[in-house]
């Protein structure tokens, strides 16, 4: 593949060696004018931010876009910046490795930046992006659950403009998203923490590092005193899309966390899963994780609500 050019619009690049196609690269300098030049495109269209997934793709031949358009360049896509509210903005370029070096995010949703601190190894971690992430489509995603369980929301920019969006309606199914033709993520929004709240997310691996989930869960709540008064409880890997199981939060609100909520927490979450068979975990398995992780995901998160070391 040939070097990227260094141009502020586009540029002609050539193909790989063994085809002749030609690829446009594009840097605009505004999220309006990504949607534009996405608009106008008539083939296969990628926006690259990090680029940990996109250029995988593009250089094992499974996916070779006519237009490439290069967002790194837009003002504030690396920024972390915490609102007058306690909640927080993301930029769409801000790596993992950058929010697990960011203390006061993390104390706020350590959970959510675990999710994150999870894909890859050290050198991806230095390029991955939560957007990137959430917009690859895929149901085994690290970072989605956190953000769903925290209750995150995006900007989305497009042709009509922009609007904002829950994370949990975004992802259409495997390698599929709920974006339109020319629209893109421009900002990711963090809820304010607020006072006696805790977040967790955990996932099962079949090795001990740099695997895809076989089940994940993520559990944000609050307490009053030890009494749980709210509560957001998702499963990730289960399903075609990330699962927000409101089941499974109502099995905790009102409790301790006692034994009894426990096991009705666990049986929601096994409830909601909709898992496939493969070599990497059957239908029974995952169900039955599915539980196991729901429980302790909620353990650790009432744990850091009641302000403890975890």
């Amino acid at each position: 593949m040939a070097s990227f050019a260094n141009s502020k619009d586009s540029a002609k690049l050539g193909g790989c060696p063994d085809h002749g196609d030609l690829m446009n690269y594009h840097t605009p300098t505004s999220f309006s004018d990504a949607s534009a030049i996405a608009s106008a495109t008539s083939g296969v269209t990628r926006f690259l931010a990090g680029g940990t997934d996109v250029l995988v793709q593009l250089r094992s031949d499974l996916v070779t876009p006519d237009d490439l358009i290069d967002i790194k360049h837009i003002e504030g896509v690396k920024d972390i910046t915490q609102r007058a509210d306690g909640g927080w903005d993301l930029g769409v370029a801000v790596a993992g490795a950058e929010m697990t070096e960011h203390a006061a995010l993390i104390a706020d949703w350590p959970g959510l930046v675990e999710g994150m601190d999870l894909i890859g190894s050290t050198q991806v971690q230095g390029r991955a992006t939560l957007v990137g992430n959430l917009c690859n489509g895929s149901p085994a995603a690290d970072s989605v659950p956190g953000m769903v369980a925290a209750g995150c929301t995006v900007t989305v920019t497009g042709p009509d403009g922009s609007r904002k969006v829950a994370v949990e309606d975004i992802p259409a199914g495997p390698g599929r998203t709920t974006l339109q033709k020319g629209e893109l993520i421009s900002k990711v929004h963090i809820p304010a923490r607020g006072e006696n709240g805790g977040d967790a997310y955990l996932r099962f691996i079949p090795r001990t590092e740099m695997d895809i989930a076989v089940v994940g869960c993520a559990v944000n709540l609050r307490i009053e005193g030890d009494i749980i008064t709210e509560a957001r409880v998702v499963m990730g890997a289960v399903a075609p899309t990330v699962v927000l199981v409101n089941d499974a939060a109502t099995a905790i609100i009102g409790s301790t966390l006692d034994e009894t909520a426990l096991d009705a927490l666990a049986q929601a979450a096994t409830a909601a899963c909709n898992p496939i068979d493969d070599k990497r975990g059957t239908i029974e398995f995952r169900k039955d994780v599915a539980g196991v992780l729901a429980k302790r995901a909620a353990k650790i998160a009432y744990g850091r609500a009641k302000g403890e070391a975890q």
